[in-house]
């Protein structure tokens, strides 16, 4: 069997073993979600927000065979439920993920044929496969889907990775293993405009000479689905040609769903509201941020809107202006108020009144709370930003009647905090999918006293530390150095080569400390390719606990130990 590219790298990048696990503000006792309520279960005088804005403290819910029972102050317990204590607990609808790139892999890119023809290649050479399902490229038990479970989310339409028409979205609820995950199938068709590998030299590989394909594709897909109409009720007519790609438009055309455009500008959002009004189909932009210039835009088209999780980094918030010439302070301050300006980019569509849900994609699980707070500071509402997590997604994706609120009859999805969800000190404690149950346990932060933290509770990072990790390939090790310098830092890492022999070395990029929070990347060159690692984790009296992530391979713990006498480095 043929390995693809990607894997083979990985194989070898396991022996590297430089995954950090996220050990996040809480660790799990019951990460698995083993266990499922399969009885009856009440959660009683908690504080529980069934919807946005509607709040009802000192109440119980009960749970029957993976279903909500009931809701309020004058629940009925029967004497068979198990029971918690709800007290000091806050509950909320569980979050749902409105396009999600978590388990899925890329499929093997075709061979190109022989008479291979740039002008007019294949639709797999060129990216068009809509007729893709994304089930048969997803993975149940990849430890992205834990990573964004951890956050709260419970329900998420996985979308296909590929180039301009990828494939079929579908929609899986977060909880046991199983097909029994399934809640709809080709439940969207996705498009970019992006070929594959950017087109490498064959058409369409521009943003206008796919737009020229799509136009081309749907219009073909108009009289293909009517040649098969006139067939069918008429005789003496030629039998339809088969053609997979056109049947995939069908629904699409029959606007029983939608196509989901990424977007990752105004230009490209323009593009895609310009597509839908030549076309007429239900529209879903994903991935929005710069929803300020075309708010108008797409309040008339009636389009619907799936903004990206992702925020921009802050370092150029902190840029040292006083050295620097007009030109370069000019540019800065430009790229300072854009950093602003996107921040306030779901307060200003809340305004608009426009509902919006969130992607996952491109972001980071450990990132969501905190940039949710970065959005409500700048102009989103507390409801707002819960709406974008729950009912706002769940009538995106057609889900309502049975998710995105606490009611009874729906699935039992929710996420249950130790505090308001946006409070400072807030921290998931429970999450239930479908009846499943996933616990996790709070983790006590302590204050700075001199247990290797610097300057306002910040731990000191800088140092050699000795990390260890262990992935499905066996258990290794390295050092990552670390220095400060000025207000930044910078470092290097270390780990075994991929191709066999001795250790390499990488340079560890975008170094952030928060409080005891750190980050960074870092590159790894093997077979061929540079793959960007992500690392996040929490350092706590001179040991780090975090993860490792690399797209499309989930996230492996690491655990990493300052050497003596490294603290004021």
């Amino acid at each position: 069997m043929n390995m693809h590219p990607k894997l083979k790298v990985f194989s070898s990048l396991l022996f590297i073993c430089f995954f950090l696990s996220y050990n996040p503000l809480w660790a799990q006792s019951d990460p698995t979600g083993e266990r499922r309520v399969t009885g009856t279960y009440a959660i009683k005088n908690a504080t529980i927000t069934t919807a946005p804005g509607k709040t009802v403290s000192g109440a119980t819910i009960l749970i029957k065979n993976g279903l909500i029972e009931a809701v309020g102050t004058n629940v009925r317990i029967p004497n068979e439920a198990q029971v918690i204590d709800g007290d000091s607990l806050f509950i909320y609808p569980g979050f749902i993920d409105g396009a999600s790139s978590a388990g899925v892999t890329k499929p093997t890119d075709p061979e190109r044929p022989s008479n291979f023809d740039p002008s007019n290649p294949p639709d797999e050479n060129a990216g068009i496969t809509p007729w893709r399902n994304v089930l048969d490229h997803f993975d149940f038990k990849n430890n992205q889907i834990s990573d964004w479970r951890k956050s709260g989310f419970t329900i998420a339409q996985v979308i296909p990775d590929g180039g301009m028409l990828p494939g079929k979205a579908a929609i899986v609820v977060l909880g046991g293993n199983s097909s029994t995950n399934i809640l709809a199938q080709n439940t969207s068709l996705g498009a970019k405009f992006r070929g594959v590998g950017g087109g490498r030299g064959s058409y369409p590989g521009t943003q206008l000479g796919i737009m020229a394909k799509f136009r081309d594709l749907y219009k073909n897909a108009e009289y293909s689905a009517q040649h098969q109409r006139l067939f069918a009720s008429n005789s003496g007519l030629n039998r339809p040609e088969v053609n997979k790609t056109l049947e995939a438009f069908y629904p699409v055309i029959d606007k029983r769903i939608p196509i989901m455009f990424e977007v990752s500008n105004d230009l490209e959002i323009r593009r895609a509201l310009s597509l839908q009004k030549e076309n007429g189909f239900r529209l879903v932009l994903v991935g929005v941020t710069e929803a300020d210039m075309v708010v108008n835009e797409i309040k008339a088209a009636n389009a619907q809107v799936l903004m990206s999780m992702k925020l921009p980094d802050d370092k150029i918030t902190k840029a040292k202006m006083d050295d620097l010439s007009d030109e370069i302070k000019a540019r800065t301050k430009r790229a300072q108020d854009a950093y602003e300006n996107n921040l306030k980019q779901a307060g200003i569509l809340e305004k608009a009144e426009i509902p919006f849900g969130f992607t996952s994609v491109g972001g980071k699980s450990s990132d969501l709370m905190k940039n949710l707070k970065m959005m409500v500071e700048n102009g989103l509402s507390e409801n707002g930003a819960l709406a974008a997590l729950t009912i706002n997604p769940a009538n995106i994706l057609g889900i309502s009647k049975f998710a995105g609120t606490i009611e009874k009859g729906k699935l039992a999805n929710m996420v249950i905090f130790t505090g308001p969800m946006l409070s400072e000190d807030a921290q998931v404690r429970h999450v239930v999918a479908d009846g499943y149950i996933f616990d996790y346990e709070i983790k006590t932060k302590k204050a700075a006293n001199g247990n290797g933290n610097g300057e306002n509770g910040t731990a000191n990072i800088a140092g050699d530390w000795e990390y260890t990790s262990d992935t499905p390939a066996g258990s290794s090790g390295g050092i990552m150095t670390i220095k400060k310098e000025g207000e930044s830092y910078k470092g290097t890492i270390t780990y075994a080569n991929p191709a066999g022999s001795g250790t390499a070395t990488s340079e560890m990029n975008n170094i952030s400390i928060s409080g005891n929070y750190l980050t960074f990347t870092f590159d790894v060159a093997a077979g061929g390719m540079s793959l960007e690692v992500t690392v996040s984790g929490d350092i706590n009296d001179n040991q780090f606990s975090g993860n490792m992530s690399l797209a499309d391979f989930g996230s492996y713990p690491l655990n990493a130990t300052k050497k003596p006498n490294q603290s004021t480095r």
